[in-house]
């Protein structure tokens, strides 16, 4: 009885966090169809994967592992402390081109234990969607901003890059970083959007937004003309381009950062 109580409970936490993946409570048609089940932590493998009972490999889903082997090994140490407990999952229904399920997790205990949330609110890692186009739990945005404010893990005395220090981004080439800065202009083309946070004609970092990713911003009221001057916080790979550049794959990878309408320049 105490097993199916744990169970629903679970399964419950999930399913409401599927159902705020978005603002207006619709999940992203990339966040549909997830089958919900449960397993169990056999071993953490490389990159936070989990070597599940069922003999599945899966990856949680909305993180980004840390590139820094402290900070990896701190996280797989927790994961690690889960290892044998039962799991409620709520789960992709294809895996991944490596083979692993996307999923999210909860302990089955009276008190369960979301991994992703408890993860990202320790600040052992950081919020990404990866390779998708959406981010289903975009309240772990919430966790880990709290997590920033608090200086815990990653977060300890190195908040995130101002889009103004060109240089300290260009020594971060091919790494995931997360940056915060004012949009100066906007520029619609016809594959891309270009949000540039420098004056025009001196070198800066520019966010670039794939032609689908912006059609769903346009969605959520982010046009170019409600970003211009706006304080935003984004994060991805930085390229170099004519200077630093992070490709947003995701709408959720851009956030507002300051509540009221900014001066238009």
């Amino acid at each position: 009885m105490r097993g199916r109580i744990a169970a629903c409970l679970g399964l419950a936490l999930l399913a409401g966090a599927a159902e705020a993946a978005s603002p207006r409570g619709r999940e992203p048609p990339a966040c549909r169809g997830r089958i919900s089940g449960q397993d169990r932590i056999e071993a953490i493998a490389a990159r936070g994967d989990l070597v599940l009972a069922s003999g599945r490999r899966a990856r949680l889903d909305g993180l980004r592992w840390p590139d820094e082997p402290a900070a990896a090994e701190a996280a797989r140490a927790w994961l690690a402390g889960l290892a044998g407990r039962p799991l409620a999952t709520r789960e992709a229904p294809e895996p991944d081109r490596w083979g692993r399920i996307t999923l999210d997790a909860v302990t089955l205990d009276e008190e369960p234990v979301d991994l992703a949330g408890r993860l990202v609110a320790a600040g052992l890692v950081q919020v990404d969607a990866g390779e998708g186009d959406s981010l289903c739990r975009p309240g772990l945005l919430a966790l880990e901003d709290a997590a920033r404010r608090a200086g815990h893990g990653l977060w300890a005395g190195t908040p995130p890059v101002p889009t103004e220090d060109v240089a300290r981004l260009k020594e971060r080439v091919g790494r995931f970083v997360v940056v915060e800065g004012r949009v100066r202009n906007v520029g619609e083309r016809e594959r891309r959007t270009y949000l540039n946070f420098a004056p025009f004609g001196t070198e800066g970092v520019t966010v670039t937004v794939s032609k689908r990713t912006w059609r769903i911003m346009l969605e959520r009221g982010f046009s170019s003309v409600a970003l211009r001057g706006r304080r935003v916080r984004a994060r991805g790979f930085v390229e170099l381009w004519r200077g630093p550049t992070l490709d947003i794959g995701a709408a959720e990878m851009i956030e507002l950062l300051d509540e009221e309408q900014a001066p238009r320049r």
